[in-house]
């Protein structure tokens, strides 16, 4: 943590504090976050911190957008889903979109006037992205969208989604291309349901359908068609280093939370804390806690100097999210009953946790990966 990023920390901190949390528990049983609360964010500069400067951003680079995830889950915001708009969607356009793209996009993803999405998954193709169906057919200067996703985060606000879509569906992984949809406006588009889901209750979470939408043949990311396979593969560890450090910073609330609670509570004349066993587990989970983010932190120094391999971005992301779950599950044990109440934060702690082993590629998938590297 240099000077910079603690002051951006510290500003964080105050802008959640004041913007943020008084409607944040409303937009949590709402279902989703309002386009107000995206707008603020992006005035105060929190939006897109890693982008360049040139459009409209703070010119930081990834460690700017761990700051700033970290603090969402130490303040408990972190159904807000600011990481995928920021560090996933916004590095696809910076890296693969051309020139008048970027100055298109980016300035209005770093304002919050648009919101990001990207739209990977399917009811019938999770992991495997090679089984993917929804097509994308070149019709003269415009190409033809079809087919439906799911589970798609910001979905039921994103005005702007990087579709996964097959132009060739003969060439497998070759025939994968990726398209920006501007969605207002756009005939065929349709949001399905705001999915009810076990965790992050606040973030919405959507079905995404597309029959016959239209979109000029400029929306295609990348200079030719067939790239989007190899974009997705270069991208993943990013999206991967995210997850561990949502958390990481999820497990040092969870600790935080747990110390209070058992220097408060008693049980049979004397406080949890003073009880051997207590002292022992959180002892333990201390320890795994800090190993995981020095191993983080590390990982995250790396990518910023370009040097972060697949392989131990897989092991950041299985290794964290297996100790997430443990850490939580440990966790509410100390709060017993009280644990079970939706109440109580580690309640959402826990059930919260449990997509993290999931998405950005499942840890068995990592698993896979980190030995292919061997």
């Amino acid at each position: 943590m240099s000077d910079e990023l603690t002051m951006l920390d510290d500003a964080f901190s105050r802008f959640l504090e004041r913007e943020i949390a008084p409607d944040y528990e409303a937009w949590v049983e709402a279902g989703c976050v309002t386009r107000e609360a995206w707008e603020k964010t992006g005035a105060g500069g929190f939006l897109c911190s890693g982008m360049p400067e040139e459009y409209g951003a703070a010119g930081g680079t990834f460690a700017h957008e761990s700051v700033i995830i970290r603090r969402l889950g130490l303040a408990g915001f972190d159904h807000f889903g600011i990481a995928l708009h920021s560090a996933i969607v916004a590095p696809y356009i910076k890296h693969y979109g051309s020139q008048e793209q970027k100055e298109r996009w980016l300035p209005k993803l770093a304002s919050g006037e648009m919101i990001g999405a990207i739209a990977m998954t399917e009811p019938g193709a999770g992991s495997d992205l090679q089984a993917i169906r929804t097509s994308a057919v070149r019709d003269g200067n415009h190409y033809r969208i079809s087919g439906a996703k799911t589970f798609i985060t910001n979905g039921q606000l994103a005005n702007l989604i990087i579709v996964v879509a097959k132009t060739d569906p003969a060439a497998g992984s070759k025939g994968v291309s990726l398209f920006v949809l501007e969605t207002d406006g756009a005939d065929g588009f349709r949001r399905g349901r705001n999915l009810d889901k076990l965790g992050f209750k606040g973030n919405d979470t959507s079905e995404l359908f597309f029959d016959d939408v239209r979109v000029p043949a400029d929306a295609l990311l990348g200079p030719e068609e067939g790239r989007g396979f190899y974009q997705l593969m270069e991208q993943l560890p990013q999206e991967r280093l995210l997850v561990a450090v949502q958390a990481m910073a999820a497990i040092e609330r969870a600790l935080a939370l747990t110390l209070d609670y058992v220097k408060e509570r008693q049980a049979f004349g004397k406080r949890i804390l003073d009880f051997q066993n207590t002292q022992f587990k959180l002892a333990e989970l201390k320890t795994e806690a800090t190993i995981g983010q020095v191993f983080v932190n590390d990982c995250i120094a790396r990518h910023v100097a370009g040097e972060l391999d697949g392989a131990t971005a897989s092991m950041a992301k299985y290794w964290t999210t297996d100790l997430q779950s443990k850490v939580m599950d440990e966790c509410l044990q100390f709060f017993g009953g009280y644990g079970y109440m939706n109440e109580y934060p580690i309640s959402r702690l826990y059930a919260d946790a449990r997509v993290q082993r999931i998405y950005a590629g499942t840890n068995e998938i990592m698993k896979v990966l980190i030995a292919r590297s061997l």
